[in-house]
């Protein structure tokens, strides 16, 4: 836990809008550790697991928070909660449709290559290497448009 769940959390954040969201999460993916017991071949099968893991629970979580949205006038405001505000890169990653925000955060915030990534999601390298060019380009478009 503690060597993964720094990682997990700056992933979870990729797809969820809300920190807290975020760290529940990476609580639920290590409690479903815990509870399934899976077999790893080795260390890294293990970290490719945690990795799909949170990347499928934050979707479903972001799914059922669009599902829940409330008028702005019905809304709480909790006194006290002030949020850091996201550099513009990061929102503008986390604007990126998940399929292309996912591959975007592992290979320039994890630092993985695009065949790792491939391995990770189970995909076939030359669709990684295509997401990654086109969120680029959508990445390009959105904070151009920021600009101006």
């Amino acid at each position: 836990m503690e060597s993964h769940s720094r990682m997990l959390l700056r992933i979870a954040m990729t797809r969820l809008a809300s920190p807290a969201d975020a760290e529940d999460v990476v609580q639920d993916v290590f409690l479903k550790l815990l509870t399934a017991r899976p077999q790893f071949r080795d260390d890294e099968h293990e970290k490719a697991w945690l990795i799909r893991a949170t990347l499928h629970r934050a979707c479903d979580m972001a799914r059922m928070a669009e599902r829940r949205t409330l008028p702005l006038e019905d809304a709480e405001v909790l006194p006290g909660r002030e949020l850091p505000e996201p550099s513009p890169i990061l929102s503008a990653v986390q604007a990126l449709p998940a399929k292309y925000s996912a591959v975007i955060h592992l290979y320039y915030y994890e630092g993985y290559s695009i065949k790792e990534i491939a391995n990770l999601l189970r995909l076939p390298v030359p669709t990684v290497g295509t997401r990654l060019s086109r969120g680029r380009e959508r990445l390009r478009q959105i904070l151009k448009e920021d600009v101006e």
